[in-house]
């Protein structure tokens, strides 16, 4: 049995929808990865696999369906909840911990969805349209992460389309990158209905398709082994696979066994809900919030959770926390509440009033309001994307009319996808609670008060509007084509290149403690890689955890980069006053670009600035690293540029001699005005078209120059152009 994920188990009575419509069985709901993501903690992560793992293996399920590790491209994806990340670095190396806890318990995982799914709308049908660089360094980076490291027994290829093939049936995806360059060696299972062609897809490398189509394709294959469109030997491979999965699942079988310890999980799961909490504001100190404070507690929300996405991830809890209750748990003053708005479609306006002004009655008695807002289960979904990034409009009025009567308001924020905060500037502290899983109102409360120390930081940039996103033009495209048009500039990288101001960046998160970082020092080691060394320093009155993040940048880079990048990050735990030396390492595979001209991972050449901020933006201590490139051979052709050709050891004296020869450069230079470079002018003309302007030029036979140039392409043989 397959059961659905990933930030929980699924498990539905035999027979049941294959879709994830009906119920399922009581499974611990951990934070999904919208909220376990800006932890930034592997090692929570991995311990939540574990668990994730020991409830699979309970169950007697053998394969636990995630996680997704697919990139946040656009704000307004349905299911960005499910995964983790605006940056494949980050959701490569918390999706590896993911597997490796699960599949630690004796039960597979299935990472997905492979690759470029993007977006809901028209999901079964679209293309994902994207240029070999930001394909690979940034859509299919955290799955090779994921692949190489942590070995996940089943791939899930993805609905859409892939320039426009197939995911099910595209042999350069699935067979050629994912095991011929990867090296994985275990089944490839379609999406819940993304085969197209069943016999195209098996050829391609899809090994199962799910769900059952009850003998129909099965009867295609055999039919297209019979009549030899279809080698047996694909489809003995592809059974054999089917195989090894069936012999893995009965090896791991009853690794843990039962009965759940419900309390254990659900003291995990609110741990993790408080690692994943993250402060965005809080001016004056207003939080963390003294016990004996009069509180406010404003919002439906507070009362009826927003705490997972709708879709086939939906988890029935074993149990379920609540804010209200919890903070009441907490506080030793007065707690009162109102419940502010409603989350129903059809709200009149008069009872819109009332619910607002009962609200701002309880806010102008208490001390501090805390007003819970956020999106309603039907604003986001699997299966259709957002219309927009705001809040309903009149969670927005409830909020200026409590701010009108206690300018002392915190508002706590429950939604999988970030949104629009106008409300930024006026509001004395934000704290960005995501969706939580079933512990996330005892989280959110223990964050309140401070019994944690809220340590996350975001995983994904938060924009001022959605005109300022970077697939505002390209998102969700035109008659199921969608042109990845902003490249290699997602999420940060965009906002960063195009100098724009952002409401909270990339890797922001604030805690009830400061860090001071120095002595920045990075250096290489013996295999290459990049270790930076930093001293951290808790220089606040709380133990508290910083999340410490890495960025390299190549000034001067021959292909166009992003300003920075992120490379490598970790959690540092301090007492007040203790400092400590991280050391991270920076691996040289992750400074490769994609080079387009020969098809393979480069690592160019130079001295990399690296910095150690507390965000994207937040820069405390830089060091530099100089690193050797690796050598490109790009083969020498009439495509070939002048300057490159010159380059070459055979070529580029034989092309000097015959420039030489025909006067070419002194001509050129000769009518142009002086100061004008005419070595410049020619640097990039195509080597092939030499001899035909040579004739112009001089008045030399063109197809004798022509020849000439052919003769030196042959006299370069096949050693290329060393760049």
């Amino acid at each position: 049995m397959v059961a659905d994920g990933p930030h929980g188990l699924r498990k539905q009575d035999t027979g049941g929808d294959h879709l994830g419509l009906g119920g399922s069985v009581p499974a611990t709901c951990f934070p999904p990865a919208v909220g376990l993501g800006s932890s930034w903690d592997a090692e929570l992560v991995r311990r939540v696999g574990e668990a994730l793992g020991a409830e699979t293996s309970i169950e007697k399920v053998s394969v636990l369906l995630g996680p997704g590790v697919n990139i946040k491209r656009s704000p307004l994806c349905g299911r960005n909840f499910e995964y983790f990340s605006e940056d494949p670095v980050v959701a490569g190396e918390l999706g590896a911990a993911l597997v490796q806890g699960i599949q630690s318990k004796g039960v597979g995982t299935s990472l997905k969805h492979f690759a470029a799914n993007n977006q809901e709308h028209d999901r079964m049908r679209s293309s994902s349209d994207v240029d070999a660089r930001p394909l690979r360094e940034i859509y299919l980076r955290a799955f090779q992460r994921v692949v190489e490291e942590a070995r996940p027994w089943t791939v899930m290829c993805s609905y859409n389309r892939i320039n426009g093939c197939y995911a099910s049936e595209d042999p350069w995806l699935l067979t050629q990158v994912l095991r011929g360059e990867w090296g994985f060696e275990g089944l490839v299972v379609s999406d819940w209905g993304a085969v197209n062609e069943r016999v195209a897809g098996l050829a391609a490398g899809l090994d199962l398709e799910m769900p059952s189509s009850n003998g129909i394709t099965d009867a295609q294959i055999v039919a297209a082994v019979q009549d030899g469109v279809l080698d047996e030997a694909v489809l003995d491979a592809a059974a054999g696979r089917v195989l090894d999965l069936v012999q893995k699942a009965r090896s791991g079988a009853g690794q843990v066994e039962g009965p759940l310890d419900v309390d254990a999980h659900h003291a995990l799961a609110r741990e993790a809900a408080g690692r994943s909490i993250v402060l965005l504001k809080n001016d004056g100190d207003l939080l963390p919030l003294p016990k004996e404070t009069s509180v406010a507690v404003i919002g439906t929300f507070a009362v009826e959770p927003r705490y997972q996405g709708a879709g086939s991830s939906m988890i029935n809890p074993t149990r379920l926390d609540n804010a209200l209750e919890e903070i009441r748990a907490l506080s030793t003053g007065t707690v009162a509440y109102a419940r502010g708005f409603s989350v129903a479609v059809d709200v009149s306006a008069d009872e819109a009033v009332a619910l607002r002004d009962e609200a701002v009655g309880v806010a102008s008695a208490a001390d501090v309001a805390v007003v819970f807002l956020g999106l309603p289960a039907r604003l986001e979904s699997e299966g259709y994307d957002r219309p927009d990034l705001d809040l309903p409009a009149e969670q927005l009025e409830l909020l200026d009319a409590v701010l009108a009567a206690n300018p002392r308001t915190v508002v706590v924020l429950s939604n999988g996808g970030v949104v629009a905060l106008p409300f930024a500037e006026k509001v004395p502290a934000i704290v960005e609670a995501w969706l939580l899983g079933q512990a996330g109102g005892g989280a959110t409360a223990d964050v309140l008060f401070g019994d944690v120390n809220p340590s996350a930081k975001l995983t994904e940039t938060i924009p001022l509007r959605l005109e300022d996103t970077p697939a505002y033009l390209d998102f969700p495209g035109d008659f199921s084509h969608v042109r990845y048009g902003e490249g290699l500039f997602v999420g940060y990288r965009w906002y960063d290149a195009r100098r724009m101001s952002v409401a909270f960046p990339f890797g922001h998160g604030l805690s009830y403690t400061t860090f001071v970082y120095r002595d920045a020092f990075a250096a290489l080691t013996a295999d290459g890689d990049v270790e930076v060394t930093v001293t951290v320093t808790n220089t606040g009155e709380r133990s508290g955890r910083e999340v410490v993040q890495v960025y390299l940048s190549l000034p001067g880079s021959r292909v166009q980069r992003p300003v920075r990048e992120l490379k490598a990050f970790t959690v540092v735990e301090l007492a007040p006053g203790a400092a400590r030396t991280v050391a991270l390492i920076v691996r040289r595979k992750d400074l490769a670009y994609w080079d387009i001209r020969v098809d393979r991972w480069v690592v160019e050449g130079g001295a990399y600035t690296v910095d150690v901020p507390s965000s994207s933006r937040d820069l405390r201590a830089a060091t530099s690293v100089e690193v050797a490139g690796d050598e490109v051979v790009v083969p020498l052709s009439r495509t070939s540029s002048l300057g490159e050709a010159l380059k070459h050891p055979v070529a580029g004296p034989m092309i000097q001699a015959m420039m030489a020869r025909m006067g070419l450069a002194d001509g050129i230079a000769s009518v142009l005005p002086e100061g004008v470079d005419a070595s410049k002018m020619l640097d990039s003309f195509p080597l092939g078209r030499l001899g035909m302007f040579a004739a112009l030029m001089t008045g030399e036979d063109a197809g004798a120059g022509t020849r000439t140039v052919d003769e030196i392409i042959a006299a370069a043989g096949r050693g290329g152009v060393s760049d």
